[in-house]
């Protein structure tokens, strides 16, 4: 049984990197957040507004039970998730936990491309959202480096590094 749960900063290609995973390894892939949107028929966005953080991830809590027990699985989290209650720890008992870790700068430049709606990032200028980058990684890290393992991703900025990044990654969980 294969369960690989990818956890790191948003942006840091967590989706990119586990679909690609998941279909070289010739197993299912979901992503939590758009697990949470298929459940509850409302973007995270949406229920940021309407639950508040808190609510959030109370929600994102029982999600990640639910879903993480899937075998044969490749798991990407939300930024967040292993951030709050003992999320992280859960993750680690039941497979191989992953940190995709990137520089603040390479961060912000993903998220400044993305197309996607991002309840705690929007409205903020460039120089904002460095800061607030770089503030918040400081807070998480401790939660993303109890992973079992560590991939640094600071490079994926085209196919061929993100093959080159899922190829490291195979290796390092011998799968």
């Amino acid at each position: 049984m294969t369960r690989i749960i990818l956890v790191g900063y948003m942006g840091s290609g967590k989706t990119t990197v586990g679909r690609q995973l998941a279909l070289a390894l010739g197993i299912s892939f979901y992503d939590l957040d758009w697990y949470i949107e298929m459940r509850y028929h409302r973007s995270v966005a949406q229920i940021f507004r309407e639950s508040g953080e808190a609510g959030f991830r109370e929600l994102e809590r029982n999600m990640l039970h639910e879903v993480a027990e899937f075998e044969n699985v490749v798991l990407s989290c939300g930024g967040g998730t292993p951030c709050f209650f003992d999320n992280m720890q859960y993750m680690n008992s039941l497979g191989d936990t992953v940190y995709l870790k990137a520089s603040p700068e390479v961060l912000a430049a993903h998220l400044r491309m993305a197309r996607v709606e991002r309840p705690l990032i929007k409205g903020k200028t460039n120089e904002e959202l460095l800061a607030y980058i770089r503030e918040s990684l400081r807070e998480r890290e401790p939660f993303y480096s109890q992973a079992k393992h560590i991939l640094d991703v600071n490079l994926l900025d085209n196919y061929e590094k993100i093959e080159t990044s899922v190829r490291l990654l195979r290796n390092e969980l011998g799968v």
